[in-house]
């Protein structure tokens, strides 16, 4: 008999046999893919608002582990991984070194996020003749962490840079500055307000159109040092025109967790956008095959595996979208890739019980639920302690 969750309404959903997906047995070819990781706090840890990130390291890394053997990388302390939302800087330094150990080890394809985050923002913002420079200083010593761990930097952006900056030029004069001393090509990130409300009118102005001028002239300015863009802001149309109008040899990894498939596959002019997202740390098996049919030349296929998660990840995704993390953070509890389901910061109660139900009814049409038994068995049991399940 096929496991069945036990739903709030009293209805059971029957769960699907796992999904056989194959693991690749060489690199990807025809896309470059990061997915990006979360973290998973010891259980034992006072990991409560406001406290010292206090990491289960053993979990953490597996999880990385196993998005390396479906041949993803990785892309580390970003905002998958609650940078700003309760890793701290001192922690984010840790995993950062931690998981580039292992990516070493293993052979994986690691980058990792430099950003500002060690400012105290309101004291930055009581002192705005030295802002700029303070938050220069801040991204200096972040990359030199990512480049000394031997990872590729990623540029996050800043909350900082945004409450001291008054005009497009202050960014580029920010962002030039980081350019100038990085020692390989970075990964600039540009991150929506729909994933953090802070970074409203990011490059300096609050029209997409203008604030895209202001970046297109960092990224023209500086190809040579610049390997690709992460873009987050969720419109596939304004995604495509961006990625079309950027330097030769300048990459566009999609950050868009809604229109991911067809943007990664290619478009009528061939044309497509290699990846960088945190969905596919809830797909990694999926996004694997997709990866493996686009190098096999089968785009149909890829498309119809991508597809089959997209109401999975617009649903993971749904606003408030900066709290989808609860979403990665639950599916890896049902899949055995963490012992409980918490998050640094307390954030696992900023998702509720039906949307969290809602998800793993949608995981399994995805197939991405890797052990229905044990599954259904946490899935039941948590909804027993919430208290709208019925007992099993």
């Amino acid at each position: 008999m096929s496991p069945a969750l036990h739903l709030p309404d009293g209805a059971a959903h029957e769960l699907a046999p796992p999904r056989e997906w194959v693991k690749p047995s060489r690199p990807f070819t025809s896309r470059i893919a990061y997915a990006a990781a979360h973290v998973v706090p010891r259980v034992e840890g006072e990991n409560v608002a406001g406290a010292p990130a206090d990491l289960d390291w053993e979990s953490t890394l597996a999880i990385r582990r196993e998005l390396w053997s479906w041949g993803l990388g990785v892309a580390e302390a970003m905002d998958t991984a609650q940078r700003g939302m309760g890793l701290d800087w001192p922690a984010a330094q840790e995993l950062i070194r931690r998981s580039a150990a292992v990516a070493a080890e293993v052979g994986g394809l690691i980058a990792a996020g430099a950003g500002t985050d060690q400012l105290d923002i309101a004291a930055l913002v009581a002192s705005p003749e030295t802002g700029l420079d303070t938050v220069i200083g801040a991204y200096r010593e972040q990359v030199t962490v990512v480049e000394d761990a031997g990872a590729k930097v990623i540029v996050m952006a800043s909350r900082a840079l945004a409450a001291v900056a008054t005009t497009p030029q202050d960014y580029l004069d920010v962002y030039g500055a980081v350019l100038e001393e990085v020692q390989q090509p970075v990964i600039l990130h540009w991150l929506g307000e729909m994933f953090d409300p802070a970074l409203a009118g990011y490059w300096g102005s609050t029209d997409v159109n203008t604030a895209t001028g202001t970046f297109l002239e960092l990224v023209a300015k500086y190809a040579d040092r610049i390997d690709g863009v992460k873009v987050s802001l969720l419109d596939a149309d304004h995604e495509r025109d961006l990625r079309s109008r950027l330097p030769e040899g300048v990459r566009l990894y999609t950050g868009d967790d809604f229109n991911y498939p067809e943007l990664i596959c290619p478009d009528a002019d061939r044309h497509h956008s290699d990846a960088l997202l945190g969905v596919f740390a809830a797909i990694a098996p999926a996004a694997s095959a997709a990866l493996q049919l686009l190098d096999e030349g089968d785009v149909d296929e890829a498309r119809r595996v991508l597809d089959s998660t997209r109401a999975l990840g617009r649903h993971i995704f749904a606003t408030p979208t900066y709290n989808y993390k609860v979403g990665i953070a639950f599916l890896a509890w049902l899949n055995g890739l963490q012992p409980g389901f918490q998050m640094v910061g307390g954030l696992a109660s900023n998702r509720s019980v039906s949307h969290l139900t809602q998800l793993v009814v949608l995981a399994d049409r995805a197939g991405v639920l890797t052990d229905p038994d044990l599954a259904a068995e946490r899935f039941n049991a948590w909804s027993h302690v919430t208290g709208v399940g019925r007992d099993v």
